[in-house]
């Protein structure tokens, strides 16, 4: 009877499936408590004399534990197949990586900064969250000025003198403040004001605002830097026009308006018929914010000139409600990849 089992534990090892249903009966062949050849084995047990007891009891184990081991490899190998298949097939094609795109404004951001860095202009950078000083003082607004109310500015409650920048400016005074002429810097960067949200207003928006302070400065200096500046982000033929205007900071000051590119100046339901865009707001440096600064503003003169982002960015493409900025909707992001 042990030579017996000895075959079945040899027939056990030869065997090899991949076939489910032949494994099944492989496995009742076996195990089967009714009719398996290792119940019939363990039923015959009690016939076994003493003294081979001991190790036919041992070579049963051994069977059983043959059998169920190669059950369970099979099984295994069949699953592993299977997973692999699945999860391999090196027949379907390649399937490319989703990229992600810049955001518009940082692309448009970008895009300005580097015009401006190639006239020399360097990179200035300050806090969000600001003194009264800095934003307002510095800049020549006198205290009854309404951007110092409220409902046009988000001031802290805690302390009223600290408020959320309303404009990047308040980074050219820090520049003044540690820094003495000549002075050429540009700051971009996120800014806030107390406005109703809608279609052509947001209470957040970016800005980019340039100075520049050396001697000998003119208004014919900040026109020609800022015609360079529309033909080479608007194209060759744009073409920039300056109209009176007034700041606070700048004396004389101006508005600066592009030639429409699409409609080549001849006037289109983009720029109201007229031919022309506003873009930004510019002039002189005011003399008491030099002085303020404690720059001679007899030695220096200087002009500077600022530009919302968003608005520029929407003349680029076309973009016809300020919100898509904000709203991370991945069908309006994903169009400038």
């Amino acid at each position: 009877m042990l030579e017996q089992v000895r075959k079945y534990i040899n027939e056990v090892e030869q065997f090899n499936s991949d076939k489910p249903e032949e494994i099944e009966l492989f496995r009742i062949k076996y195990l089967s408590k009714k009719g398996g050849l290792l119940t019939e084995l363990f039923n015959a047990f009690k016939t076994v004399p003493n003294d081979e007891k001991k190790d036919f009891g041992k070579i049963l184990n051994i069977l059983k534990d043959s059998v169920t081991d190669k059950i369970n490899y099979l099984n295994n190998q069949i699953e592993s197949n299977v997973q692999v298949k699945t999860a391999l097939d090196l027949s379907l094609p390649g399937s490319a990586e989703k990229i992600g795109s810049r955001h518009p404004i940082s692309i448009v951001k970008n895009e300005i900064v580097e015009i401006f860095t190639r006239l020399g202009f360097t990179i200035s950078e300050g806090p969000e969250i600001e003194d009264d000083y800095h934003v307002f003082s510095a800049l020549n607004f006198p205290p009854e000025h309404p951007a110092r109310d409220m409902q046009d500015t988000f001031f802290i409650e805690q302390n009223p003198d600290i408020l959320l920048r309303t404009h990047t400016s308040s980074v050219q005074v820090r520049v003044m403040d540690n820094q003495k002429p000549p002075i050429r810097t540009i700051s971009p960067g996120r800014v806030f004001r107390n406005e109703a949200i809608s279609a052509r207003a947001h209470c957040i928006f970016h800005q980019i605002e340039g100075l520049f302070i050396d001697e000998n400065v003119s208004f014919a200096d900040l026109k020609q830097t800022l015609e360079y500046f529309a033909k080479e982000f608007f194209g060759k033929d744009a073409k920039i026009r300056l109209r009176p205007s007034y700041f606070p900071f700048t004396e004389p000051s101006a508005e600066v308006d592009v030639s429409c590119s699409l409609c080549g100046g001849k006037g289109c339901n983009v720029c109201k018929y007229t031919g022309w865009l506003e873009i930004l707001g510019c002039g002189m440096v005011d003399p008491n914010v030099l002085e303020a600064n404690d720059i001679d503003s007899v030695k220096y003169t200087g002009f500077a000139f600022g530009m919302g982002i968003e608005r520029i960015t929407m003349l680029k493409y076309g973009i016809k409600d300020l919100r898509l900025f904000f709203e991370n909707d991945i069908r309006f992001l994903t169009q400038f990849k």
